[in-house]
């Protein structure tokens, strides 16, 4: 069996605007555009999420709602204040816990730990710019499992809003 992950930026987010917090930060025009475009060509190549794992920020909150409508309405969805501007370490506490059953995970958060993931699961060094979604493979018959691999992932591709 294969466990498949989304590892995916947040869209870009607005620095002019009046937030109290850098957690409170909302999306800018840009970044509601690119959301639902990366979502579509997610759901193009058959990436359904199962699970939705997302730093409980603003910006990944909106973003995640921008998606929703290329995604099943069943998707389990969960917003973790760990994975706020977490690395490998706090995502592998979360895909520990993940079912068996959960075959493909989207995790939706901030850089520079979402690039430090790409790499940690595939040896391969990627910009994750904002929006960016990194399709990650292993073989492996839980989530546990799954991790134990960590460095021979298959980084199946990388789409960039600026390339759809």
């Amino acid at each position: 069996m294969q466990r498949r992950l989304i590892i995916m930026r947040h869209a870009k987010s607005d620095w002019e605007t009046d937030a109290p917090t850098d957690h409170a930060r909302p999306l800018n025009r840009r970044g509601r555009r690119d959301a639902p475009r990366i979502a579509k060509r997610i759901a193009q190549l058959g990436w359904q999420p199962d699970i939705v794992v997302s730093s409980d920020s603003q910006r990944t909150r909106e973003t995640y709602q921008l998606m929703t409508d290329h995604f099943s309405p069943d998707v389990d969805l969960r917003f973790l204040d760990s994975l706020y501007h977490a690395g490998p370490h706090e995502l592998a506490d979360v895909l520990q816990q993940l079912p068996d059953a959960a075959v493909t995970v989207l995790a939706l958060g901030h850089n520079p730990g979402w690039s430090e993931v790409v790499y940690w699961l595939t040896k391969n060094s990627v910009s994750m710019t904002t929006a960016n979604a990194a399709l990650c493979h292993v073989p492996a018959n839980s989530w546990p499992a799954a991790l134990q691999l960590a460095g021979s992932w298959q980084l199946d591709e990388v789409l960039r809003p600026k390339e759809l």
